[in-house]
């Protein structure tokens, strides 16, 4: 059998998972961590992902490989192939100015306008994440380390081109190799996504000059081969390869709750919000990836749990135990802040409290309708893209509560698939690495939970955007 390896190199940690390239089947696998940071020299990934390759007992008998990363990242390189410096991941915020000079340069001080510039011509609203935001910043903050940039990757770029050999000592031979993939080049800032490439100019006027970009992959295209032969495939963004790895497609949209909260659709056409509510990537498998990211998820939960003193199994017990609506109390989410919508200093907080309705059962499951409807409400930012969701596919450590499942199905007025939990990213960028062997992405389907959309008897989507959209 014909072996192929996904490997996630996420901001966390570093997975790989070893496939059958036929049918799927696990094999091996290995993981190893990250640092935590949001400033992290590339050379610790390096070592990271040898150390999962090792525990995933190597790559030796493998015939294709696939890198899927963390996207954003600013990775940059000199005329010799070395890192200039520490890789700025996509959660510094640093440069968050530098976004907002970059809205306000393109509109001529007039934000709106500058939204709207970079809404089409890149599909995305510039936000502190954004690789061209870093490369604003690094020039403006780092001017001698700006000018020796010869050449900016990503995160998956530079993990896959040094399994292709390559590394400090490369040189120009070295530079030309680097390749990436539509979905992770539409997290930069300076790719068309519409369009299907790349906006140089964009690049030369917030770094300073011209650097060298990583070619840009189909989803088919192999990006090399490793020194002992095995198929480089193109890679991917991570969400990206998670679509693939939940066997997202056309008229899918996927939910995800782990810390933070996306929410994502394959689409056949790209998006250009305005607003910035929705990042217009591509995906890995030559469609788009409309995108909406919020702060808070599961973390709303972990911390309710703390705070009613049970375990989350309890938790979900609870929640799953008071009617839908939670006796009138509902909870707005925004413990850290939030994203979507952009209010970085909002705080959450909970209404309608009565002696009656304030049990810990009501508050369990007001966190759990709380959660699902800030990404209910992104799911309406992509509805309104033109976006179509015929299901949502929900994923994600949080998507597997009971509780969560039923509320989704009441809040989103679509039915919820719940696949079997795995390694989501690691397991898209393994059906890559199959369809770059075979020309065409294999069935590896996956056990799922189906939930029929029900109605939203608590009232609750109503009484939410009623008090979310006070804070606006």
């Amino acid at each position: 059998m014909a072996l192929v390896a996904g490997i996630d190199s996420s901001t966390q940690s570093c997975k790989v998972i070893i496939r059958d390239a036929g049918t799927g089947v696990l094999v091996r696998q290995g993981r190893a961590p990250h640092p935590e940071g949001t400033e992290v020299h590339p050379d610790v990934w390096w070592d990271a992902l040898q150390d999962a390759i090792a525990q995933a007992g190597g790559l030796d008998d493998v015939a294709a490989v696939s890198v899927a990363g963390q996207q954003h990242g600013m990775v940059c390189l000199d005329a010799d192939g070395a890192v200039v410096r520490p890789a700025l991941l996509w959660n510094d915020t640093r440069s968050a100015g530098a976004a907002a000079q970059l809205i306000d340069k393109a509109g001529n001080g007039d934000a709106a306008a500058g939204a709207r510039f970079w809404a089409q011509a890149t599909g995305t609203v510039p936000v502190a994440s954004l690789t061209l935001t870093k490369l604003h910043w690094l020039r403006d903050n780092e001017p001698e380390n700006a000018a020796r940039v010869a050449a900016v990757c990503l995160p998956h770029d530079w993990l896959s081109w040094r399994l292709a050999g390559y590394g400090p000592g490369s040189g120009t031979a070295g530079l030309d190799a680097l390749v990436t993939d539509r979905s992770d080049a539409s997290g930069t800032g300076y790719f068309s996504t519409a369009e299907g490439k790349y906006l140089p100019h964009l690049v030369a006027a917030s770094l300073g000059h011209a650097p060298a970009l990583p070619r840009v992959l189909g989803p088919l295209e192999a990006a090399g081969r490793t020194p002992a032969g095995s198929l480089l495939a193109a890679g991917a963004g991570d969400n990206a390869a998670a679509a693939l790895g939940a066997g997202a497609g056309l008229g899918d949209v996927v939910m995800s709750l782990g810390t933070s909260g996306t929410v994502f659709a394959v689409s056949g056409t790209p998006a250009a919000d305005e607003t910035g509510l929705v990042a217009g990537f591509a995906d890995a498998a030559g469609h788009y990836l409309p995108l909406v990211c919020t702060l808070n998820a599961a973390r709303v939960f972990d911390a309710t749990t703390e705070l009613l003193g049970v375990d989350l199994a309890e938790f979900n017990r609870l929640a799953m135990s008071a009617q839908p609506g939670a006796g009138g109390l509902t909870l707005v989410p925004y413990f850290d802040g939030e994203r979507t919508p952009n209010l970085p200093d909002a705080t959450g907080s909970l209404h309608g409290i009565t002696r009656a309705n304030y049990t810990p059962a009501n508050l369990a499951r007001a966190a759990v309708e709380g959660v699902v409807c800030s990404l209910a409400d992104g799911l309406a930012a992509l509805l309104q893209q033109g976006v179509e969701a015929k299901r949502i596919v929900l994923v994600g450590g949080g998507a597997q509560a009971e509780a969560v499942q039923d509320a989704a199905a009441r809040l989103l007025g679509v039915d919820v698939v719940v696949p079997q939990p795995g390694e989501y990213v690691a397991d898209g960028a393994a059906r890559q690495a199959a369809a770059a062997l075979t020309g065409t992405f294999p069935e590896w389907l996956r056990a799922a939970v189906e939930h029929p959309a029900q109605k939203d008897d608590g009232g609750v989507l109503g009484r939410y955007r009623d008090l979310a959209s006070r804070y606006a």
